[in-house]
């Protein structure tokens, strides 16, 4: 019943950003600092909760009549063959993400974009890459 709770909440929650984004858009007429960005800010943020929230409620009212349908589901989430799927999918987008951001990167760089931005995604993918270094260090000595 908590979970069920906190899903409306987040309905309520993302239709309330989203008005609120709607309205700082309407009634501010020459927006200066962060307020150019904030009302956009509240209008993606609200469609992504009210989107979730919704999705949850409207999946625990269909598993609800249909427990059947619920129990399909999980298994095959739990399915080893799905699982392995899954995980060789998100590898091959890992090894893309490798040479995409690569390339983004010095393209902004090539660019002239402020240097800024520049350090704040090579910072994000060396991250990225030392996490993957990581696990790959942690499943080599436990495997």
């Amino acid at each position: 019943m908590k979970k069920n709770i906190t899903n409306y909440f987040a309905v309520a929650l993302g239709l309330l950003l989203l008005c609120i984004g709607l309205y700082l858009i309407k009634t501010i007429i020459a927006p200066q600092g962060i307020m150019r960005a904030l009302p956009y800010v509240c209008v993606g943020l609200g469609c992504g909760i009210f989107g979730h929230g919704m999705g949850e409620v409207i999946s625990r009212r269909t598993f609800k009549n249909h427990p059947d349908v619920e129990k399909q589901i999980k298994i095959e989430k739990q399915d080893e063959r799905n699982v392995a799927i899954g995980n060789c999918a998100k590898a091959k987008a890992y090894d893309m993400m490798i040479y995409v951001f690569g390339a983004l990167m010095l393209t902004f760089a090539l660019m002239g974009i402020d240097m800024a931005a520049v350090l704040l995604l090579v910072s994000a993918y060396l991250f990225v890459i030392g996490y993957g270094i990581y696990y790959r260090c942690k499943f080599d000595k436990e495997m």
